[in-house]
């Protein structure tokens, strides 16, 4: 439970970072962030496997590449959720965005490698 509670706050934090990174990125506070984190982790587990279901012939079509406007979707649909949390003017910001949401994916990934390390017992 407490490795849980130490990545949601590491994501809150780099979803912070990313919104300082981004001007069209807007998180109004620490609260905010971690409530996008908790809603980003939700969109990803109902919605975003019904999106690539759905779309995996362009996944095919693009080697991969529509993975990242997937991701893109999913960020931005948190944004939606969640008052406080914007991603500026939609489609027009869909390069931020999917920058974004590729960073967002990174450091997620990362917590998780770091933080998701159990100790090795003797």
């Amino acid at each position: 439970m407490s490795r849980w509670i130490i990545k949601m706050l590491l994501n809150g934090a780099a979803l912070l970072l990313i919104s300082n990174w981004f001007h069209s990125i807007y998180v109004a506070n620490f609260t905010v962030a971690l409530w996008a984190t908790l809603i980003l982790g939700m969109v990803n587990t109902v919605i975003r496997p019904i999106l690539l279901f759905f779309t995996f012939p362009l996944q095919v079509l693009t080697i991969g590449l529509f993975w990242f406007v997937i991701n893109a979707v999913t960020f931005a649909l948190t944004a939606y959720f969640i008052d406080g949390f914007e991603v500026g003017p939609w489609p027009d910001n869909i390069g931020t965005v999917i920058v974004a949401a590729a960073l967002m994916s990174i450091f997620g990934y990362l917590i998780e490698v770091v933080v998701g390390m159990k100790k090795e017992k003797r």
